[in-house]
């Protein structure tokens, strides 16, 4: 099972990504071992979550999630069709 993801930073910018564990994934970016983004961007809190079967199925989402415009990823963070 893999998890899409989407983490508020402390100014504000959105991160976007996908692991096999969500709360450990959070706690690396946490702690800057995360990536480079949130190493720069203090992550904040995680807005939205959502699961898929795969890896493949995650990545796909993934990459769609991430053409969103910042106010289409807070749509869906907040339940609104953003889809």
């Amino acid at each position: 099972m893999y998890t899409l993801y989407i983490i508020e930073c402390a100014d504000g910018s959105l991160y976007t990504g996908i692991t096999t564990d969500l709360a450990r994934r959070f706690k690396e970016h946490q702690s800057g071992k995360g990536g480079h983004y949130t190493r720069a961007h203090k992550p904040v809190r995680i807005i939205y979550s959502e699961e898929h079967a795969n890896r493949s199925q995650a990545s796909v989402r993934e990459a769609a999630v991430k053409k969103l415009s910042r106010e289409e990823k807070l749509a869906l963070a907040h339940g609104s069709k953003a889809r």
